[in-house]
């Protein structure tokens, strides 16, 4: 299965979104989010992070992944509205409930973590098909199934990621190729955008929400520094036909769609 050109996918990790949810858990799940930063910060800090880059999103016409943690159903709409409210279609995925590491779940509990998502995400009229795992602990893909997700972000880190997407029973891993943050460099992000688009394969880049700043100046400015730059160079990329944007559901629906023609196989590469 080779694909037509270069694809950018781009999927976002709210592990908290609201600074109301350290104060329910009482700092008790801040181990599970940040070895040095407690839920509460966390959540500050998204509620400020997240308008400037749907803001950005809409702005380039560019759709993504939002992974977002099932609990924030439980204590304020607004994130999930902005979303959903978003001029560009974007995938709203899950990102656990209460972002507890799936392989320290046994199957009820990754059971009840995956039941309380979908009754919380159909409050909003969202059903979940993209799955990212917290602390991208990867376990449970059979639960994934029954539940209906089609894909999921694997595991990858830096001598090992790379530009693919793999058929894993009846679920599509796509396989993060390249975590980001604020000290990433946009010549670097260039570079490999440039491999994506000569060789044709998928380029994911992932992060979270608080990796760009405390602040919402700080994040503003980092985002400007790097992300404005990468996003008006793909582009570009796009209008030469070379680049398309796809979120991890509509990659997903695309391997789907290739896989259902004739003489095609299971792995995503040159």
């Amino acid at each position: 299965m080779h694909l037509e050109n270069g694809i950018l996918i781009i999927s976002i990790d709210v592990d908290v979104g609201n600074r109301k949810l350290g104060l329910i858990n009482k700092g008790k799940n801040d181990a599970n989010v940040n070895r040095h930063i407690s839920e509460y910060s966390i959540g500050k800090i998204e509620e400020q992070a997240l308008p400037l880059f749907t803001d950005l999103f809409n702005d380039l016409e560019i759709p993504v992944t939002f992974a977002i943690r099932g609990q924030l159903t439980e204590v304020d709409g607004s994130l999930l509205k902005l979303l959903l409210k978003s001029s560009i279609k974007h995938d709203v995925g899950a990102h656990g409930y209460y972002h507890r590491q799936f392989k320290n779940l046994s199957h009820s509990e990754a059971e009840n973590e995956l039941k309380l998502i979908s009754t919380g995400m159909k409050k909003f009229g969202i059903i979940p098909k993209s799955f990212v795992f917290p602390v991208n602990s990867i376990a449970h893909l059979d639960m994934l199934e029954k539940h209906g997700y089609e894909c999921y972000r694997g595991y990858g880190d830096f001598m090992n990621d790379c530009m693919y997407i793999e058929k894993c029973g009846k679920l599509w891993n796509i396989h993060p190729s390249l975590y980001i943050d604020q000290h990433t460099k946009f010549t670097f992000l260039k570079e490999i955008l440039d491999i994506s688009t000569a060789k044709k394969l998928p380029f994911h880049i992932w992060f979270h929400l608080w990796n760009f700043g405390e602040t919402r100046n700080s994040i503003e400015r980092n985002v400007n520094k790097l992300f404005l730059p990468l996003l008006k160079y793909a582009k570009k990329k796009e209008e030469m036909a070379l680049l398309t944007f796809e979120t991890m559901l509509s990659a997903a629906e695309k391997c789907m769609y290739q896989i259902a023609e004739p003489n095609t196989n299971r792995h995503l590469t040159p």
